[in-house]
């Protein structure tokens, strides 16, 4: 882990020139996890070209010179103006480069506060997540094969007679039971006519027949994972099969194009286009998102997107067809972009399953 550390420190300081800043501050929780090891949601980073403090209250003070105690000169507190504006008058600091994702008040105090110019850069910090490591890549991994063997789990042991709710609380148990930390976002378990609501919330009801929409995730070592299957509970007829198949159509030509070099619109267009021949307007949100210390980062794969994919990205691949009022389906992988390929995380089946 201390290497990986070392590159990303080594990253943003030498940006700093580039960056047209003397200093730049860190406040996101995700962001201080990525370039400290450990999580603190109220810590503080300040990065200049030569060293390297750190703001970390009494609970994390001991974790923090556990993980970066030999590299940051740290502070037993969380972000201190005053000690802040020590540093920028004793280092000669003009301008300070900050997150775009910090909030009005905390940049109020800040700029009312300290002796220097704080300067926005932006999604400078986040955009460096988007690339991950192999340190990152293994915990990505890790939080994917407990998701699917959740999954697997449900499979197992579920029955028309459950609620919503159960289906949830058993998807998130498992995932707890076998080493997640956290779940990624609210578990999704939506059937009948509520799967044609791509975030539906889990009630205390029986499942209805028709699709049910389950769209979870697990939490390792902070690394997020994200995988959705539909299945059907009682027999799908001849219409529902229709949808289904079209569905996995979409993704797996999504999947069989993707790789280092793909322009993001390019993967949702493919997937849309297919979609759209039968179910127009069906397919409202984009086809999928980068993963990793959040559960929504860049790159999106998205008409919108200007990005292109490179090796180390991490994204979903999530087509879905809803239709209101009646059901909808949704199947969705986790994948690493490669050169030349694609890695998938998601093992979990994809074939349609009935459940009586």
């Amino acid at each position: 882990m201390r290497g990986f550390l070392e590159i990303r420190w080594n990253n943003i300081q030498s940006s700093l020139k580039d960056l047209e800043v003397d200093a730049f501050i860190v406040t996101s929780k995700a962001n201080h996890r990525y370039f400290t090891g450990f999580d603190n949601p109220d810590g503080a980073l300040l990065f200049l070209k030569d060293k390297k403090f750190a703001f970390e209250d009494f609970r994390y003070s001991e974790v923090a010179c556990e993980y970066i105690g030999a590299d940051f000169t740290i502070f037993e507190s969380s972000l201190d103006v005053e000690r802040l504006n020590v540093i920028v008058k004793s280092e000669g600091i003009k301008t300070i480069g900050f997150e775009g994702s910090m909030g009005y008040s905390l940049y109020e105090r800040l700029s009312k506060s300290i002796d220097a110019e704080l300067v926005s850069k932006g999604s400078f910090a986040d955009t460096a997540r988007e690339v991950k490591d192999p340190y990152e890549i293994e915990k990505i991994a890790i939080a994917q094969e407990i998701t699917d063997g959740a999954f697997a789990h449900i499979l197992r042991i579920i029955t028309p007679n459950m609620t919503e709710n159960d289906v949830a609380a058993e998807l998130e148990y498992y995932m707890r039971k076998h080493g997640a930390e956290d779940k990624s976002f609210e578990t999704i378990a939506v059937s009948g006519e509520k799967s044609s609501l791509p975030h539906g919330t889990p009630s205390d009801t029986r499942l209805k027949k028709g699709f049910l929409t389950m769209d979870f995730g697990a939490v390792y070592e902070g690394y997020h994972a994200d995988m959705t299957r539909t299945i059907c509970i009682g027999k799908a007829n001849a219409e529902m099969k229709e949808l289904y198949n079209t569905v996995l159509k979409a993704q797996l030509s999504v999947l069989d194009m993707l790789r280092d070099g793909v322009a993001c619109a390019d993967a949702d267009k493919v997937a849309r286009d297919i979609i759209d021949e039968n179910y127009k307007r069906c397919f409202g949100h984009s086809l999928g998102h980068g993963v990793g210390l959040e559960i929504h980062e860049q790159p999106n794969l998205s008409k919108y997107s200007k990005k292109i994919l490179k090796p180390g990205n991490v994204v979903t691949v999530e087509p879905g067809i809803y239709i209101p009022k009646k059901y909808g389906c949704r199947i969705e992988d986790l994948v690493l972009i490669q050169e030349g390929n694609i890695r998938n995380f998601t093992k979990g089946t994809k074939e349609l399953i009935e459940i009586y």
